[in-house]
C-alpha cells in the first residue's frame, strides 16, 4: 500500500488523530455518493423520504454519536474500534438504521416509523447507560452548551424573521439550525473553557487564527445559511433529495454536537 495512503486515510483512522484536507474531501464525496445510493434504495424498497421519516430517523444519529464517544473512552478495543471511527460508523450507524427500518415495516405494516424510532432510542439509551457508569466529570458542560446554543439558535431566527427569511420558518431547517448552533457551542466550550482541541482542517486553522472557538460561529452560519436557501429554492420539487439531504445536514450537526457534549461531561 502506498505511504501516502497510510498517512492521509490509515493513520488518522489508526490514531484517531483528525482530518487533513485530502481525507476531509475524501469523506465529504462519499457522503455525497451515499446520499444519491441511498435515494436510488429507498425508491427501490418503496420508502417514503419525507419530513417525518427524517425526524424518526434522529434516534439513529444520536445512537450513533453515542456510539462514538465509546469508542473515545477506550471501551471498545482494536481493530473493532476503527469501525467507531468516521467514516465507518457512518456505515455502520446507516446500515444498522436500514435493516431496523426494513425489519420494522416488514413485521409492523403500517405505524412502522414509530417502531424504527424507538428502536434507535433504545440502542442510544444502552450507548449512554454504559457510558455515563464511568461516572461524570463536569455538569456544567451539558448545561452551558443547551443554554448557550439554543440561545444562539433562537437568536439567528429572530434575526432571520426581521429579515424575511422564510426557509428558517420550516420546522426541519429550525432543527438544523438549533443542531448546528449546539455544535458550535460545544466547540466553544471544550476548546476555550476546557482545553480541548479541534481535529477538522478549516475549523482548526481559524481557531488557531482567531484565538478562539467562538469563531465556529460565524463559520457555521456562513455554511449553513446558504446552503439551507439553497435546498428550500432548489430542491422543493425533489423532496426524496432535499430530505434527505436535510437529514445529512442534521446528523453533521447533531452527532458531533452530542458526542462532544458527552465527553465534556464524562471528562474523556
Amino acid at each position: 500500500m502506498h505511504p501516502w495512503i497510510y498517512e492521509y486515510y490509515v493513520d488518522p483512522i489508526v490514531y484517531d488523530s483528525g482530518y487533513n484536507p485530502v481525507n476531509t474531501v475524501t469523506w465529504a464525496l462519499i457522503l455525497g455518493g451515499m446520499i444519491f445510493l441511498a435515494i436510488r434504495l429507498f425508491r427501490r424498497l418503496d420508502i417514503v423520504l419525507d419530513e417525518r421519516f427524517a425526524l424518526y430517523t434522529a434516534p439513529y444519529i444520536l445512537a450513533g454519536a453515542s456510539l462514538r464517544v465509546v469508542e473515545d473512552a477506550g471501551m471498545v478495543a482494536a481493530p473493532a474500534s476503527y469501525l467507531l471511527i468516521t467514516p465507518f460508523i457512518y456505515f455502520l450507524v446507516a446500515a444498522a438504521a436500514l435493516f431496523c427500518l426494513v425489519l420494522s415495516r416488514w413485521a409492523i405494516g403500517a405505524g412502522h416509523l414509530a417502531i424504527y424510532a424507538a428502536v434507535g432510542l433504545v440502542w442510544t439509551a444502552a450507548n449512554l447507560i454504559a457510558l455515563f457508569t464511568r461516572g461524570t466529570e463536569s455538569l456544567l458542560a451539558p448545561a452551558a452548551i443547551f443554554a448557550l446554543g439554543s440561545a444562539a439558535a433562537l437568536a439567528v431566527m429572530a434575526v432571520g424573521h426581521r429579515l424575511n427569511l422564510r426557509f428558517l420558518s420550516d420546522r426541519l431547517h429550525r432543527l438544523i439550525l438549533w443542531a448546528h448552533m449546539m455544535d458550535a457551542t460545544s466547540t466553544y466550550i471544550g476548546v476555550d473553557w476546557f482545553g480541548y482541541y479541534e481535529k477538522h482542517v478549516i475549523p482548526n486553522f481559524l481557531i488557531d487564527l482567531s484565538g478562539t472557538a467562538l469563531v465556529m460561529y460565524p463559520l457555521k452560519l456562513l455554511i449553513l445559511i446558504p446552503v439551507l436557501a439553497l435546498i428550500e429554492g432548489g430542491l422543493r420539487d425533489d423532496p426524496p433529495l432535499r430530505n434527505l439531504t436535510l437529514l445529512a445536514l442534521l446528523t453533521l450537526g447533531l452527532a458531533p454536537a452530542l458526542r462532544n457534549t458527552i465527553r465534556l461531561t464524562l471528562g474523556i
